[in-house]
């Protein structure tokens, strides 16, 4: 099993900057991967890079990058200069993110979300190839950075996105969820072919958590129930009944306390190391190739504690 790190990912109320300390850790404990979340604090090819010039070996994915937010030639060149300029293999990841973000924060329409995936992924596979500016060529434009080595990661939770991560990724990115929902996306995925891509997911952790993380850890999955994709794999998991609410315009206080207190044991790694140990064991065996962890921070600063316990062979 592959453990990677994800940097930055949730909104919420810690430090922006928090994302480089995360990185510079999971740098200096050995992980071989740190992955940078866009949303509307950072802008993940900036963010990727910063982390480069901070960090001394650890690999680089940008992204989820909304694809209804930015044209494919940008994502193709952001990453093409971050690993221009770290000299660290850069890969990027495609998602369709949310009618919240892509419309309400950027304006942006995101009526046709799996036709923009469709369309980013291929242009991206294009690029690595060499077809994107062609023999001669475009409009006067020469390629003048190569192709960023890292792997194409498409997030993809509904058949059409499955299938699009079955023709194009490297890999497909999961998020919240439990190892019962691993084998049912694992098996949808082979479904669609004999070569299929790894299978990672985004899974909030916390060991020997204190109330402060485990509050956090929580807060998160509420700020998730409004949101289309989500509400499929949270109903899932077990808490309709916070769906339904949450559909019914509950506010962010409503939704936590109509949570279960076990939800971020369901769909993530908690407890002592043992216990989430065993736990990634379980996704293991339910099919997942990669966890990548979302450390919990608010009582672990840059979730050292977390990410020390779980360095190292599993």
């Amino acid at each position: 099993m592959k453990i990677s790190v994800v940097a930055a990912a949730r909104e919420d109320a810690q430090s922006p900057t928090e994302a480089l300390e995360v990185a510079a850790v999971a740098d200096r404990l050995g992980f071989g991967e740190v992955w940078l979340g866009e949303g509307p604090t950072w802008d993940a090819f900036t963010l990727a890079a910063a982390v480069g010039a901070r960090t001394s070996r650890i690999a680089l994915t940008a992204g989820p990058v909304p694809v209804s937010v930015r044209d494919p030639f940008t994502i193709v060149r952001g990453a093409a200069s971050v690993e221009a300029a770290t000299g660290r293999p850069t890969g990027v990841a495609l998602g369709t993110s949310s009618s919240r973000v892509v419309e309400g924060v950027h304006g942006r329409s995101r009526a046709t979300p799996v036709a923009d995936l469709r369309d980013c992924a291929a242009a991206y596979v294009a690029h690595r190839r060499g077809d994107w500016f062609g023999a001669t060529g475009a409009h006067g434009f020469h390629r003048r950075l190569p192709a960023a080595t890292g792997p194409l990661t498409i997030a993809a939770f509904g058949p059409r996105a499955i299938r699009i991560a079955a023709r194009y990724a490297d890999r497909m990115l999961l998020d919240l969820v439990s190892p019962a929902q691993v084998r049912a996306l694992r098996d949808a995925l082979h479904a669609e072919t004999d070569r299929p891509p790894a299978l990672a997911a985004w899974l909030p952790a916390a060991v020997d958590p204190d109330d402060a993380s485990y509050a956090q850890l929580m807060r998160a999955l509420a700020g998730y129930l409004p949101v289309r994709g989500y509400q499929e794999m949270f109903a899932a998991a077990g808490f309709t009944a916070a769906v339904e609410l949450a559909n019914r315009g509950a506010d962010r206080e409503e939704l936590l306390a109509a949570l279960p207190e076990h939800a971020a044991r369901t769909v993530g790694l908690v407890g002592d190391a043992a216990t989430v140990r065993a736990r990634i064991a379980e996704y293991a065996e339910a099919g997942l190739d990669e966890v990548a962890i979302v450390p919990a921070t608010a009582g672990d600063p840059a979730g050292e504690c977390t990410l020390t316990a779980l360095a190292g062979p599993q």
